[in-house]
């Protein structure tokens, strides 16, 4: 078990930057991929990025590939994903993500694979 909360949310303007932080508890952190994923109004929630359990191995969605960033800090229980270069069309709600995983590279990207999830928090991307 491990439980996620989501800060760092808010308004910014198109073209800007936001910095979203994940603060994990409750078992070894070191022990999950962790991921970010993002739904907005009417859609599907949609694979943000991930980042393997070693923290070395990324992969990101098509449409913030370039953009976003994300990391994570084991010595903090912390995963954190900076967003660059901010659009309209980036404006969701973010969650954060865990997936308990042996393989110390395995980076899955289905919703369906992470069993824990922060509460969300909102990004809101002006034009």
């Amino acid at each position: 078990q491990v439980q996620l909360v989501e800060s760092g949310g808010g308004l910014v303007q198109a073209g800007g930057s936001l910095r979203l932080s994940c603060a994990a508890s409750g078992r070894t952190f070191s022990s999950y991929v962790m991921g970010w994923f993002r739904q907005a109004p009417g859609k599907e929630r949609e694979f943000v990025a991930a980042i393997s359990r070693s923290g070395i191995s990324t992969y990101y969605g098509d449409s913030v590939k370039g953009r976003f960033t994300i990391s994570k800090d084991n010595a903090k229980n912390s995963a954190y994903l900076q967003m660059n270069s901010l659009k309209p069309e980036d404006t969701a709600v973010y969650y954060c993500a865990a997936h308990h995983s042996g393989d110390y590279y395995y980076l899955p990207r289905s919703r369906y694979e992470y069993a824990y999830w922060g509460q969300g928090t909102q990004v809101t991307v002006s034009s």
